[in-house]
């Protein structure tokens, strides 16, 4: 399980880094990492890309802690996960430190990047929906290291206890939710869905509308002694018997804008429910759905085994798709660290020129330290990526770094469409081999096999 929190730094961005690179923090720097900058040097590289950032924003970075539950995670892996988290959220375009604190019963990684990216140099924008997206990459990274996820957000109100129940089902609320949905689709108009409320056995008031009616519709089950509302706050705003009318009437619009029921993403109707065992009407609604979701099924698969063979080419092209996009991200992370350093090159290269051929070498570096010290750093990482000093090009880096994020955008696409078309033909597929049992043979593959037959 993994806490996160994110916070904007305005000022003292050298004393944030300072203080999450503490060495006691730190086991001594052995979890310290950092990507498009030096820890040492993060400030004034960061500074050096909010000088070509449009927006004026007081924010020059932004803090982000995640923290583990205590005895869950190994420091290595914390910080493996907090450079995944990095990777992922910030798309290699920003410059960040990451660091892991094992000097707490928590361990912890605190995550300090940039305010703005260093190819658009646009700022980054903190907002409720980027910090659900932080958070939800965090959980999928938990999940994939094994690890604990935290209650989704949309159960906060709830106590833990409460919520673990409604997870297995086991709350009567849970439910009568589930028992209001159930018949809200089954059901053509309000009247007919509270018809059959009662005949599961509900005890209904508040119902009716007009002046005089109840302001909440309550239910009881037949083995509760207490009624509950129909409100926001009881069960839920989908759960008023204005918005059950709603629903209802939406529902039956729907219908008659659309006159042709689409089957073929739909779902074989499990009549083993106990809703069904007492009703013969459901029963009898529910094998005649059935049938026709088989039938649309199997008119446009073919066969299984064209089937099969479908879901099977689908899905590599899927993969394959998705593992060409983790390398172009790979590549582009790369290269997006190559542009910013060519960048500080070539912009600082005057000052470092200008230091060489001064009277007074010290009183110059005193005065142009930063841009001396972004000089030789930069210099010193095209170095060591390969990359050739003279005729250095920066807009042909740019230009090489928009062709792969076009192709990424392309494959992102292909594979997106490809997981799409799978889910879909593995739903027709559940649906053939429920229906048919699997002991019944599949008529057209039948027909394959006299036609083979019949002309040997």
């Amino acid at each position: 399980m993994a806490y996160t929190k994110i916070h904007a730094i305005k000022a003292t961005v050298d004393k944030a880094i300072e203080y999450i690179c503490n060495p006691d923090k730190t086991d001594e720097q052995i979890y310290v990492s950092s990507y498009a900058c030096t820890p040492e040097t993060a400030a004034i590289d960061f500074k050096y890309t909010l000088d070509h950032c449009r927006e004026n924003s007081p924010n020059k970075a932004y803090h982000l802690i995640q923290a583990f539950a205590p005895d869950e995670v190994g420091f290595e892996e914390a910080h493996h996960i907090g450079k995944e988290l990095a990777d992922k959220l910030l798309e290699g375009k920003y410059s960040y430190v990451v660091t892991t604190h094992i000097d707490k019963e928590h361990v912890h990684n605190h995550i300090i990047f940039c305010a703005a990216d260093n190819i658009e140099h646009n700022k980054y924008h903190d907002c409720k929906q980027s910090y659900y997206h932080i958070r939800k990459l965090s959980d999928e990274l938990c999940r994939e290291h094994n690890l604990s996820v935290i209650i989704p957000g949309g159960e906060r109100g709830k106590k833990y206890k409460e919520w673990q129940s409604d997870q297995n089902g086991s709350t009567w609320k849970t439910q009568l939710r589930q028992d209001i949905n159930f018949f809200i689709k089954s059901a053509s108009t309000y009247e007919e869905f509270l018809l059959l409320m009662r005949a599961k056995g509900y005890e209904i008031k508040g119902e009716t509308f007009g002046e005089d009616a109840a302001k909440y519709i309550s239910f009881r089950p037949l083995d509760k002694e207490h009624f509950v509302r129909g409100s926001a706050r009881s069960l839920g705003k989908e759960y008023t018997k204005k918005r059950i009318r709603k629903r209802i009437e939406k529902k039956r619009e729907r219908k008659a804008v659309i006159p042709k029921k689409d089957y073929s993403s739909r779902k074989i109707i499990d009549t083993s429910d106990e809703k069904f065992q007492n009703s013969p009407g459901l029963q009898q609604w529910a094998a005649i759905e059935n049938l026709k979701i088989a039938a649309q099924s199997y008119n446009e698969a073919g066969s299984l085994s064209d089937l099969e063979h479908k879901i099977t080419v689908k899905n590599e092209a899927g993969k394959s798709a998705k593992q060409s996009v983790v390398e172009l991200e790979h590549r582009m992370k790369n290269l997006a660290e190559i542009i910013k350093y060519a960048e500080q090159y070539k912009d600082n290269r005057s000052y470092h020129i200008a230091y060489k051929k001064a009277k007074n070498p010290d009183a110059y570096f005193r005065r142009y330290e930063s841009q001396i010290i972004l000089y030789g750093g930069a210099r010193r990482m095209l170095e060591q990526a390969g990359i050739k000093l003279k005729g250095l090009n920066v807009d042909k880096l740019r230009a090489e770094y928009q062709a792969l994020e076009t192709q990424k955008k392309e494959l992102t696409t292909t594979y997106k469409s490809c997981e799409k078309e799978v889910w879909n033909l593995k739903r027709k597929q559940e649906n053939l081999n429920r229906y048919l049992g699997r002991t019944q043979t599949d008529p057209v593959q039948e027909q394959q096999t006299k036609n083979k037959n019949h002309s040997l």
